[in-house]
């Protein structure tokens, strides 16, 4: 059976790493733990770092986050919806949004639950996934400060996840001119600006992050050592925290070329031929794992002569030519992953998962 791991002292490593940095700069953080997707046991080792504020955008990862620990605030980082407005209430302490309807529901349900809940604004700098466009920002403002049961506690914003809008100084600028002006309208202040994500780190070390940006939250990066800018891992952070384990169930020589007439396989993918591969065959090795589970663009084999030849939904087929390696029936093949790949390993009831 195919199964992931997570490598305890790897993340510790990698934890210290971004805590150090963190703190030499004077910026709080948050640990974005949605990738976990639930799975306590991930959860509690994140939790034993030290960590202090989580973020996620599943209110039953919260929940679970303060079943486990009741003192870690927790911030729900999408705009809520409404029909979750009570479960928000109830299990984050925080939460991002961008709808003043929202906000005046959130009140009320604060008032019902005796609680003050706490929101970030999120104001768009141009990647147009969520928030709030800047020539409507005071108005905004001068709404949700009227309203009862409610402490805004931030302003942020989000980039590089939906256009793939790179973070920039001047961007950060702009975030931090908001918050300057926002205080300075209605004599209030708002403690943070949290612009920082994973993408936004290496502005950190180039002196490119304006003083103003006073938080991040931190998923990827934490979980691979990942220097989004570059597309390198950091030196001095591990990149493979998390891994998967494959295990051959076939191993046979076969014609590289399908025999009989092709038509589009269930994937909606067709089967391109080249001349020279007539007559010639090959060793293939068949996973137990597949479109299910991950799709194998997420996935980054050690041995890196494999060729993808291509995927069902439980299986993966690799071509290892004449496997010189001399893999057998039984073997397991360790993947490095992508993001998107671990996301989707862990959303799966089919793959194992250990703590090593």
């Amino acid at each position: 059976m195919a199964y992931l791991t997570l490598d305890r002292k790897k993340l510790k490593t990698n934890y210290d790493y971004l805590n150090k940095l963190f703190k030499s700069n004077g910026i709080e953080w948050a640990i974005v733990t949605k990738m976990l997707c639930g799975y306590e046991p991930y959860m509690q080792e994140v939790l034993n770092l030290g960590i202090k504020e989580v973020c996620d955008a599943r209110i039953s990862n919260l929940r679970k986050i303060k079943e486990m620990a009741r003192d870690v605030e927790t911030v729900y980082i999408k705009p809520p919806a409404k029909r979750a407005i009570g479960d928000i209430v109830k299990y984050a302490d925080a939460s991002f949004n961008t709808e003043f309807h929202t906000i005046k529901l959130l009140s009320e349900e604060a008032g019902r639950q005796g609680k003050v809940h706490k929101v970030i604004i999120m104001i768009e700098l141009g990647d147009l996934r969520e928030g709030v466009m800047g020539d409507h920002l005071m108005d905004f403002y001068e709404s949700v400060f009227e309203l009862p049961n409610i402490e805004v506690t931030g302003i942020g914003s989000n980039l590089n996840c939906l256009h793939g809008v790179m973070p920039s100084h001047d961007k950060f600028i702009q975030l931090s001119l908001y918050k300057q002006l926002i205080e300075a309208k209605f004599n209030r202040k708002i403690p943070w600006v949290t612009g920082g994500t994973s993408v936004v780190i290496p502005l950190i070390d180039l002196h490119q992050l304006p003083a103003g940006v006073n938080h991040f939250r931190v998923g990827e990066t934490l979980y691979f050592g990942t220097d989004l800018v570059h597309q390198t891992i950091f030196e001095g952070m591990e990149h493979d925290v998390l891994r998967l384990y494959a295990e051959i169930i076939e191993i046979t020589e076969k014609p590289v070329v399908p025999i009989g007439t092709m038509e589009a396989n269930p994937s909606g993918e067709t089967y391109e031929i080249n001349e020279e591969d007539y007559g010639r065959t090959t060793h293939r090795c068949i996973l137990d794992v597949g479109l299910l589970d991950i799709n194998s663009d997420y996935l980054i084999p050690e041995d890196k002569t494999f060729e993808f030849v291509g995927a069902s939904s439980d299986m993966l087929v690799l071509d290892i030519d004449d496997n010189d390696q001399g893999y057998k029936v039984g073997d397991l093949i360790p993947f490095d992953l992508k993001y998107m790949g671990a996301l989707t390993l862990l959303n799966s009831s089919y793959i194992g998962k250990r703590v090593i």
